[in-house]
């Protein structure tokens, strides 16, 4: 029975590291759909998104399954309840991937302005934010977590500075306030992307003990 147990608890981490894959890989394709005005590309990534809100139903699941008909001991509790808050974290960054692949869907006709905003720039720094956490994760190494921590505050200043550069290009162009707007969504999503990874390494820690 113990056996079977750590089984599915492996499973169930694994799939946890494939979602995280997943949630990374919708990230990237957004912001390059984004980038490079593909829009096929944005749709992709739409669609994609069944298989992130799937994969989180499952590993749920299984930790329902692993809590109810084992009841784990103290540091396999803490693994389950990691998984638990990290699977939520992970398919909102899927919903931030969809926001910015259907941003970018009605940006197409539109001249990607303003280059002051360093989208590129920021959801660089994010995808690094998710990347390493996940690695934290699967590591179990406390120490990659809290730098990830730490790295948000860059995202924030980054954020910050890609709102002003928009306020003043859409009060300087009236007509750059219907793309100014919808970039606003997009520097609100990625933001939101590097809160999300900066949770799950919280999650890691606290898993580890060290929170």
């Amino acid at each position: 029975m113990r056996a079977a147990y750590h089984e599915a608890l492996e499973t169930a981490r694994l799939d946890v590291v494939r979602l995280g894959a997943l949630a990374a890989d919708a990230i990237h394709q957004a912001v390059a759909s984004l980038e490079r005005r593909d829009t096929a590309l944005a749709a992709r990534v739409i669609a994609g998104d069944d298989a992130i809100d799937d994969l989180r139903r499952r590993i749920e699941q299984m930790c329902i399954e692993l809590i109810w008909r084992q009841q784990p001991v103290a540091g396999e509790l803490r693994q389950v309840a990691a998984m638990l808050e990290i699977v939520v974290d992970l398919e909102r960054i899927g919903d931030y991937a969809v926001d910015i692949a259907k941003n970018s869907i009605k940006l197409d006709d539109v001249p990607l302005r303003p280059a002051r905003v360093e989208i590129g720039r920021i959801a660089s720094i994010a995808e690094r934010m998710l990347s390493d956490t996940m690695r934290a994760y699967t590591e179990r190494d406390a120490t990659l977590a809290e730098s990830v921590i730490d790295l948000d505050d860059e995202v924030d200043r980054l954020y910050n500075r890609g709102i002003e550069a928009l306020q003043d290009e859409m009060q300087a162009d009236a007509g750059l306030v219907r793309a100014g707007t919808m970039m606003l969504f997009v520097l609100a999503a990625l933001e939101r992307v590097g809160d999300r990874a900066q949770n799950i390494a919280w999650h890691t820690k606290e898993m580890l003990g060290t929170a």
